[in-house]
């Protein structure tokens, strides 16, 4: 379907149905057809939009600063229009059903694109056993979402390489599994391969110190930190920024929220205080099809 098209089309509805005014509808026309610039982006037209490329689209307008008004605003306008698309028979599904108009929106932590979060991943030096390491980290936070704390917890004992997935305890020491991606695991060899040289005593953690004790999670985050700074990421870091991150580019590509949810370890999205009900049956192949790096 062309988008132009099928635009004047919604608006020549709203203008015969409801009288619009043209202010009002330029207004409508701004708004989903900045949905359709970002829709451009990811290379899908209208009929290709689920609800989780919709919050994928919700954050992206939250990053640009945009007001929660605005953002309530631009929702309504995209409800309206896909309802009329389903009406019209131009779209199977309506994306916006289940997603929440927020009341209150928080300013999301800083996110990183996809060129940056490259750029970071590839900044550890891979000459030494501190490098691999860090890199193995990287990779392992950036392909599964784990918090921080979660990722200096790992035991050896926690890993599933043959099927590439990771046991992780979350907070009220529940536990999830999570898949890893052919880049993680690979790093994970590497960095397994040669981990021996600082593990002195034994340790069941996965990621050591050069003085064989667990890494911690204040000293990771300020590698991290040296790293984003090494590489020319001026932008803010927070602990999370690399879990949302991974949160935000799997639901743009189109993850459902369920799946993300199960892999975030989390009851709801708080970041976007958005929640919708989708079947859990798909976890792995959603991951898989749409995790950047898997």
């Amino acid at each position: 379907m062309k988008a132009g098209g099928v635009i004047d089309r919604y608006l020549s509805f709203l203008s015969a149905e409801r009288g619009l005014s043209s202010h009002t509808l330029d207004g409508y026309r701004r708004d989903v057809e900045d949905l359709e610039g970002y829709l451009r982006v990811l290379d899908l037209d209208f009929e290709g939009v689920t609800s989780g490329v919709l919050v994928g689209y919700l954050m992206n307008l939250a990053g640009r600063g945009l007001s929660p008004a605005t953002i309530r605003r631009r929702l309504s306008a995209v409800r309206g229009f896909f309802g009329f698309l389903v009406e019209m028979g131009l779209v199977e599904a309506d994306p916006t059903e289940g997603l929440d108009n927020p009341r209150i929106w928080k300013r999301l932590p800083h996110v990183l694109s996809l060129e940056e979060v490259e750029r970071l991943l590839e900044a550890p030096p891979l000459q030494s056993l501190r490098g691999l390491r860090d890199k193995a980290m990287l990779e392992v936070l950036y392909a599964t979402g784990v918090r921080v704390s979660e990722l200096v917890s790992i035991r050896l004992v926690d890993l599933d390489l043959e099927r590439g997935f990771l046991r992780v305890k979350g907070k009220g020491r529940k536990e999830r599994v999570v898949p890893l991606g052919e880049e993680a695991l690979k790093w994970l060899e590497r960095y397994l391969a040669v981990r021996s040289k600082w593990d002195r005593k034994g340790s069941p953690h996965l990621f050591l110190t050069n003085r064989g004790g667990p890494m911690t999670r204040q000293r990771f985050w300020q590698l991290v930190k040296d790293y984003a700074r090494r590489v020319g990421i001026t932008k803010g870091i927070s602990p999370h920024t690399l879990r949302h991150s991974f949160a935000t580019h799997i639901l743009e590509r189109g993850a459902d929220l369920r799946s993300l949810q199960e892999l975030l370890g989390h009851a709801d999205l708080s970041t976007t205080q958005i929640y919708t009900h989708v079947a859990r049956a798909h976890l792995e192949k959603v991951y898989k099809k749409s995790h950047p790096r898997a």
